[in-house]
């Protein structure tokens, strides 16, 4: 169903949509209106900020780790992309850990669609094999949205 060969891809009543922050997009606008798709503009916008940030900084910064440390074998690994990979991810996440300093969630109080792919990219980082920083207010973050109902059934999804 998706001319890239790839998922997620939802097929809704006949209606067929691919990639995931659009799919995020679609399905917070149809079952989520005014709580997971804010219906204040202003909070919409940040939170769809929040959505592109993961997709063009955050997951690029993280994608190089995940092929060397998940994909790559240890004995092919490049150790010095590893390392500049870590800094640059580590500085993506030192700007959403300033963020999350003064916000619940990254829109601020209420929990909306952008919470809910970078959650999955972090929760990529926090699985990763390696000494990490430490960004007290991501896993706090992390932890709370993890805890959500959703969440939890995400994590048994994963863990089955």
């Amino acid at each position: 169903m998706n001319p890239n060969g790839q998922i997620p891809v939802i097929d809704h009543d006949g209606f067929v949509l691919w990639e995931s922050n659009a799919i995020v997009r679609y399905m917070a606008s149809r079952f989520g209106a005014g709580n997971l798709y804010p219906d204040k503009l202003q909070l919409r916008a940040d939170a769809d900020r929040w959505m592109d940030w993961q997709a063009t900084t955050f997951n690029p910064a993280i994608g190089p780790l995940f092929i060397q440390l998940i994909r790559t074998a240890a004995d092919q690994r490049d150790t010095a992309l590893i390392g500049r990979a870590q800094i640059d991810a580590e500085k993506k996440l030192t700007i959403l850990d300033t963020h999350l300093a003064s916000h619940e969630y990254v829109t601020g109080a209420t929990f909306t669609m952008g919470d809910i792919p970078l959650a999955c990219s972090v929760d990529r980082w926090m699985k990763l094999p390696l000494e990490k920083a430490a960004f007290t207010n991501v896993s706090r973050w992390y932890n709370t949205v993890r805890l959500r109902q959703g969440g939890r059934q995400v994590v048994a999804l994963a863990l089955s």
